[in-house]
């Protein structure tokens, strides 16, 4: 009889902020990190964590966090930006503050979408710290040329200055569940049943209605992009074991980071499934088959 994972509430101090998650499995046994993608949050891993095995909740501890402004996490303080490398450097405090580093070979990542590109560079960076890394309809990075360094900056100062202004009176704004997965199901390939669980977490109750807890700043666009040649040398860096797991209805530039990125990778594998960019929630089952085998060496 397959063991019900018992799905918990966690949350790690971070300085002055804590970062807040879902976790199962054996809390002391070796850690899988779960990462959501761009404004989504923990949930975006509920699917995989209800269908997991008993053999993987007795040998694994799976954590799927929230990303700073994203779902139960604090935002970043009032003077801060979401800056694509600060995600780095979240992970590298997790991972100190939660002595994960005595892992020698690493830990298991599993990510997707923005989080497999945070993934990525965190894995360049700090190859010791990470045993296998899995992306989910994504792989590489959101790449520009170097002759338009001044106009993304242009466009991120403003976009700044934009969000500033409207911040306050957004925040205000509030409105039912059920509208909020109806806005959410009209900006992505999500199930309801999905949307649903994405939208639960990432709502604050106001009086008899809702607002988003997520941080708006979260919506500004990025004044800067790393180059091509950047990026294929933050993936030449990447020493573990990689799988790309993504949908075959899911992300057109996926196909993109591949003819990009993949020849730049020293062990990687790649599977199409059937499903959209959220294609792990779509297919939990399929994504828990494809771990135990990439984690046993069987691809």
């Amino acid at each position: 009889m397959t063991k019900k994972a018992h799905i918990e509430q966690i949350n790690f101090p971070i300085a002055e902020r804590s970062i807040a998650g879902l976790a199962c499995g054996n809390n002391h046994s070796e850690p899988v990190l779960c990462l959501h993608g761009w404004l989504d949050n923990a949930a975006s891993f509920t699917p995989l964590m209800s269908a997991l095995p008993s053999e993987l909740l007795i040998n694994k501890r799976f954590i799927a966090i929230d990303w700073p402004g994203h779902g139960k996490s604090s935002h970043r303080s009032g003077d801060a930006h979401y800056h694509f490398f600060d995600y780095v450097y979240d992970l590298l405090t997790l991972t100190e503050t939660n002595g994960w580093q005595r892992y020698e070979q690493g830990i298991h990542i599993v990510a997707h979408s923005m989080g497999a590109m945070v993934a990525s560079a965190f894995a360049a960076a700090f190859p010791e710290k990470v045993k296998s890394l899995t992306l989910i309809d994504s792989l590489g990075f959101i790449c520009a040329e170097a002759k338009e360094s001044t106009e993304q900056l242009r466009k991120g100062m403003l976009s700044r200055l934009k969000t500033a202004q409207v911040m306050t009176k957004n925040n205000q704004r509030s409105f039912s569940k059920d509208t909020a997965i109806k806005a959410r199901l009209a900006v992505s390939d999500l199930t309801k049943e999905n949307a649903a669980l994405l939208v639960e977490r990432s709502l604050v109750k106001v009086q008899e209605e809702y607002s988003w807890r997520s941080d708006y700043r979260l919506r500004t666009i990025s004044p800067y992009r790393i180059t091509k040649a950047q990026a294929k040398q933050l993936m030449t860096d990447i020493n573990c074991p990689v799988q790309l797991l993504y949908g075959d209805k899911g992300m057109a530039m996926v196909q993109q980071g591949i003819d990009n990125f993949a020849e730049q990778l020293k062990d990687f594998s790649m599977s199409k499934l059937s499903g959209g960019h959220h294609v792990h929630m779509e297919q939990p089952n399929v994504l828990i088959n494809a771990l135990s085998n990439f984690w046993l060496g069987k691809r």
